[in-house]
């Protein structure tokens, strides 16, 4: 296991054309769930320059108005310019209701045990969970410090600090790690999009950033940048007026994002757009939650949990552990209490998690809410895959 080396990840701001699609397919998600918390809905979206397509197959009771939803969606990321806005933009759907005849509402919060062992995956896949002692988050440093940039970035733009922003931006950071440890913050590249009225000369908008985005961002880290680091602002040439006028968009391009920023694997399935009865969405959820337990129990400083389901089973037909060296018990002693302790099967997770109902609790919606900026290791927002409730019994045993 390689112990020194530098890792780069990335992150992107919701104005990004993968995540402004993102965006909108989980805000499709959350309106037929906030009508009707039983509707089961897939909801896929690309958009180029002033045309955006939705694709969406749903069973429900409730009528949502997806071009409706995709207008305030661009309108409130901030798009509102000559070349892309909620106004001009056309909007093509291809829907597919399905037959409500087979509709039935089921809520997992009344299951016996038999009856949610009786709802099954209904695709299959291997999923993916993560942690590790890097960050308060127990995140990956690289990522955590890449979407608090990116977001950073987002608030300067919407608070008019720096006004001549746009919405589309990106944010690469390079750690360098000794004995797997991070040390020290290896580089730093910005692409922030401007309009292309008022945008300052290339020197002024590096300071800019700096001043505004990078050291307010870094204030509370224990690692900073130092005079090794490598700080790029728009290496290639001043960015103008980004978003999907000048590059495509689809949803679920950014896995890595959403995730670890590719420091750990994740499943190559989407995470947006997907009501919860989707096992390929919810079952990442529920390996992070054990994952981050893992860590929280010190049983180890790094852990990964990979779920793998098949099509008419409710339970995973595997479950592995990995501690990659750095557990303080064996690694299948750990796989034993995840077992023990964490209940995977579909209907068990949407119990646990509350997830049909999530949309209607929060304000403002749920699902679109982990669209942007990661689906795991938010800290501004209370995610039940966050909870370390169950540390205890992993520590216990």
């Amino acid at each position: 296991m390689k112990k020194d080396f530098i890792f780069t990840s990335e992150s992107v701001t919701e104005g990004h054309p993968d995540k402004l699609c993102d965006l909108i397919s989980d805000a499709v998600v959350d309106e037929f769930l906030r009508r009707d918390p039983y509707s089961t809905v897939i909801a896929e979206c690309a958009v180029s320059t002033a045309i955006l397509f939705i694709a969406a197959r749903f069973r429900s009771h409730a009528m949502v108005d997806l071009p409706k939803v995709a207008r305030q969606m661009i309108g409130q990321v901030g798009y509102t310019g000559e070349a892309f806005n909620p106004l001009s933009c056309s909007i093509l759907t291809s829907l597919n209701s399905l037959p409500m005849e087979e509709f039935g509402y089921r809520d997992e919060r009344t299951m016996t045990d038999e009856e949610i062992d009786q709802v099954t995956a209904k695709n299959q896949v291997t999923l993916f969970g993560f942690a590790c002692n890097q960050t308060a988050a127990f995140m990956p440093l690289p990522v955590w410090l890449a979407h608090k940039l990116s977001r950073k970035l987002t608030s300067v733009r919407i608070q008019k600090v720096l006004p001549y922003l746009e919405p589309d931006g990106k944010i690469q950071v390079g750690v360098e790690y000794v004995n797997r440890l991070p040390f020290r913050i290896f580089s730093i590249t910005v692409i922030g999009s401007q309009t292309s009225s008022g945008a300052p000369n290339p020197k002024q908008f590096a300071d800019d950033i700096g001043e505004f985005v990078l050291k307010p961002a870094f204030s509370d880290e224990p690692i900073q940048p130092d005079a090794r680091t490598q700080i790029f602002v728009n290496p290639d040439g001043p960015f103008i007026t980004g978003g999907p006028s000048i590059h495509s968009g689809l949803t679920g391009r950014k896995n890595g994002v959403d995730t670890y920023g590719e420091y750990a694997r994740q499943s190559g399935a989407a995470l947006s757009g997907k009501d919860p009865s989707r096992i390929d969405r919810v079952g990442a959820y529920a390996a992070r939650y054990a994952a981050k337990n893992v860590i929280a129990a010190g049983l180890a400083e790094e852990c990964e949990v990979q779920l793998s389901y098949s099509i008419g089973f409710s339970r995973p037909v595997s479950i592995h552990v990995e501690t990659f060296r750095t557990g303080i018990i064996p690694d299948s002693q750990i796989t034993e209490r995840v077992k023990a302790y964490f209940d995977f099967r579909p209907a068990a997770i949407i119990r646990d998690f509350n997830l049909r109902w999530m949309p209607s609790i929060v304000k403002g919606g749920f699902y679109r809410k982990l669209a942007a900026y990661g689906h795991v290791g938010r800290m501004d927002i209370g995610l039940p895959w966050e909870l370390t409730d169950r540390a205890y019994l992993l520590k216990d045993s």
